[in-house]
């Protein structure tokens, strides 16, 4: 069974995050996260959610990457108002608060962010999915739902 993150420090998620997703190569991870970075809008929060923090997928609690290597996708959220800009405007769950999810299923939805989407692909050798969000959201959907996250880069925002 899978160590529960909320009994890991932040240290031990990451060592998570860099074993799983990037195969133990933390230059790797730093790129990736530098790459996105510097294509999203000063200020934008990066956090991983998922099953790269979990090691379970939360649909039927198997394993990251169990049904082969790279199989299992990033959950990237963006945090704050002005990356949700970049969505259309009937592709939030909550209006001005909560994306739907920018992927290869609807990749039109976030059109100015999916070549970014695309290249981080490539570079990670696996799905990629982005959803932006605001803080009070990912912080919700944690303490209510019991979803972790990992912040990459903190928001530039208090939303």
């Amino acid at each position: 069974m899978p160590k529960d993150p909320y009994e890991m420090n932040e240290s031990e998620i990451r060592s998570r995050i860099v074993t799983l997703a990037f195969g133990g190569d933390e230059r790797a991870f730093i790129a990736f996260y530098r790459k996105l970075q510097q294509g999203l809008p000063e200020g934008t929060g990066i956090v991983l959610r998922g099953s790269v923090v979990t090691n379970k997928r939360h649909e039927d609690g198997t394993p990251f990457d169990s049904q082969g290597k790279a199989t299992s996708d990033l959950d990237v959220t963006l945090v704050g108002s002005k990356v949700m800009e970049a969505w259309n405007s009937d592709a939030y769950y909550l209006p001005g608060l909560h994306t739907k999810p920018l992927g290869d299923k609807d990749p039109d939805i976030a059109p100015s962010l999916n070549p970014l989407r695309e290249s981080l692909q490539k570079l990670v050798g696996r799905p990629v999915n982005f959803q932006a969000t605001s803080s009070l959201v990912l912080y919700g959907r944690d303490v209510l739902f019991g979803e972790p996250y990992y912040v990459v880069v903190p928001s530039g925002e208090d939303a």
